[in-house]
């Protein structure tokens, strides 16, 4: 089921992370630090591109989804790394605005919103994943992804 909806299920995550976002900042009042502007920048064309590729059906659009999804989720780690290991926060400290270590929440002590964005980053990368493995079978199965043979002069 994840081979087949995978890309599907990726589109629907980034809208709950994009609704999240919205959430926090609009509704909430949630002043985003810097970390979290990066995060936003490689989450948000997601919904586009991801909605797109389901409306089309368009699976080749996943090779340009994961890296944004792997990037963003490499920041996002660092940032949730940053909010609980005191020393790191005082590495790269954030000049401008709201301090990027700061916890806006902190929900059972480990939840954090830097938390909830690697792991919808984390939940893309894996459906995308499998989407893509479904397709190289299916390909494989067709024998389309053979480049053509090069005929002798």
């Amino acid at each position: 089921m994840i081979k087949q909806y995978g890309m599907y299920m990726a589109w629907v995550v980034s809208l709950v992370a994009v609704g999240g976002s919205l959430y926090f900042s609009e509704v909430l009042r949630f002043e985003p630090c810097k970390l979290c502007w990066f995060q936003r920048i490689f989450m948000y064309p997601q919904v586009i591109l991801l909605g797109m590729a389901c409306y089309k059906n368009d699976r080749r659009l996943i090779g340009y989804v994961l890296p944004l999804s792997i990037i963003g989720g490499c920041i996002s780690l660092y940032h949730y790394a940053e909010q609980k290991v005191p020393g790191l926060a005082k590495l790269l400290p954030c000049t401008i605005g709201v301090p990027c270590d700061q916890d806006y929440i902190d929900w059972l002590g480990f939840i954090t919103i830097p938390l909830l964005a690697l792991t919808a980053f984390v939940l893309i990368t894996i459906f995308l994943w499998a989407a893509r493995r479904s397709e190289d079978s299916e390909q494989d199965e067709r024998g389309t992804d053979r480049e053509p043979s090069v005929s002798n002069r």
